[in-house]
């Protein structure tokens, strides 16, 4: 039963996150954060893993602050959910194209938090969204699912579509790198035997 619930409250930031990694992608998602929540629409259904995240936060502010606390939530989440790692496939990565922008991920379910991050926006914004927090995003979820991803956006002129080819391979490189290994039984998929 590969699931997770977990609230988090601070200052900034009311959060609730609830993920299912063997469902189907549906969601309910509510950040209100609207090109954010349109992101999320996508990791959750291009992953198959069932998300219902609910988010108040301080947006007469900015963003940021939600934008990252979601970011950190879903990472505790994952990496509540996973447990020990056992019998998962442990990589994954996607070269994922959308009309004239081509952006890669590859990840790997480490336990050790790495992020390398090879991605330029030619605009600070997406209609109101900072285009400084996609990266702001998979650093918090990187850090606290414990897990290593490199992210490379090639090449694209639509910083839309940009954001969006992250998100989708990001979501199928985590749906690779999650999925059950039926050849390895229930074994850590690592010499060390821990992940």
């Amino acid at each position: 039963m590969r699931k997770a619930k977990l609230d988090r409250k601070t200052n900034e930031t009311e959060i609730s996150v609830a993920l299912d990694l063997d469902g189907t992608g549906v969601h309910q998602i509510e950040t209100g954060v609207g090109f954010f929540d349109h992101m999320l629409d996508q990791l959750s259904r291009h992953s198959l893993i069932d998300m219902a995240i609910h988010a108040k936060g301080d947006l007469q502010i900015d963003d940021h602050h939600t934008v990252e606390d979601v970011g950190i939530a879903i990472g505790q989440a994952l990496k509540q959910a996973l447990g020990d790692k056992r019998g998962i496939m442990r990589y994954g990565s996607c070269d994922l194209v959308m009309d004239g922008t081509k952006s890669s991920v590859a990840l790997d379910v480490s336990g050790r938090a790495f992020l390398v991050w090879r991605v330029d926006f030619s605009a600070p914004k997406i209609g109101s969204f900072d285009t400084e927090l996609v990266r702001e995003f998979f650093q918090a979820l990187t850090i606290n699912a414990g897990i290593t991803l490199h992210a490379e956006n090639h090449y694209g002129d639509n910083n839309h579509h940009i954001a969006e080819s992250l998100f989708k391979a990001l979501a199928r490189a985590l749906r690779q790198a999650i999925e059950i290994d039926p050849r390895s039984g229930d074994q850590v998929p690592s010499t060390k035997g821990v992940l």
